[in-house]
């Protein structure tokens, strides 16, 4: 045997020798999640910062609560439900679809909204700036019967002598995303949003914003659950969520404690 034989049969021993055990290495696992939209921005941070510590990636389906559990109950294929209230949880439990009845995780709360150069008088509350609206302004809220936001909204609406808005003025939104773009591209002239999408630096540009204070609508106690069939890999990032370091981050979104 030659000299380079010697030597690519000494290479192709050690690279046998250095292979895993069992063959070839596994990726990690991507874990796939289904979050109501007020979650977008801290969930980037949480997912980042997750990826960065573990090399695990979760996808996101992000969406109104409401239209997600109809559609984990359909099949999803999902790990974990962040839902922006506990109705929604608790519809899923006592379908028997999740591993237990779930944990809170934040209080949300919620922030009134204009786009950067509107002239209605932000800082003097929801019905003065209602007041101040011409009749064919429009006022964005997420949908009510589908986003908790947006029954927190409405509530708010109630609550201050603001509502109901005349005419086509209400513009619902299919989740809270989608009524914070109405008003930061224009569509809307105001609106109520989550104040952690408000507050987000990627909004700093196209809105301005008053938080809105709890006692104007019912807590909105977010909660979220494990979905049967939930890997050992899911568990673990289930548990980052509800672990110090991740509620931190949730606090400087602008969420509250749980409660």
């Amino acid at each position: 045997m030659s000299t380079s034989d010697r030597l690519g049969r000494r290479r192709c021993l050690l690279a046998i020798c250095a292979w895993p055990a069992g063959g070839m290495a596994q990726a990690p696992e991507r874990i796939k999640i289904a979050a109501a939209s007020n979650l977008k921005f801290v969930l980037a941070d949480l997912m980042a910062q997750y990826r960065q510590q573990t090399g695990v990636e979760v996808d996101v389906n992000l969406g109104a609560s409401g239209n997600l559990a109809r559609q984990i109950l359909q099949g999803l294929p999902v790990a974990q439900f962040i839902s922006a209230d506990e109705d929604r949880v608790a519809e899923l439990v006592t379908a028997g679809r999740t591993v237990d009845g779930g944990q809170r995780y934040a209080q949300g709360r919620l922030a009134l909204i204009v786009p950067q150069n509107s002239a209605l008088p932000l800082t003097q509350g929801v019905a003065a700036l209602v007041r101040a609206m011409k009749p064919g302004d429009k006022f964005a809220i997420a949908n009510p019967a589908l986003a908790p936001y947006g029954l927190a909204a409405q509530q708010v609406l109630q609550r201050t002598g603001a509502g109901p808005l005349g005419g086509q003025q209400l513009v619902l939104g299919e989740n809270i995303g989608q009524a914070t773009q109405f008003v930061a591209t224009g569509a809307a002239q105001a609106g109520i949003t989550a104040l952690a999408l408000a507050q987000a630096p990627e909004m700093a540009a196209r809105l301005r914003f008053e938080a809105i204070a709890p006692a104007l609508h019912a807590p909105l106690h977010q909660r979220m659950v494990l979905l049967q069939g939930a890997s050992a890999a899911a568990r673990a990032w289930h548990r980052y969520v509800l672990s110090p370091q991740a509620r931190d981050i949730f606090v400087r979104h602008g969420y509250g404690l749980p409660q």
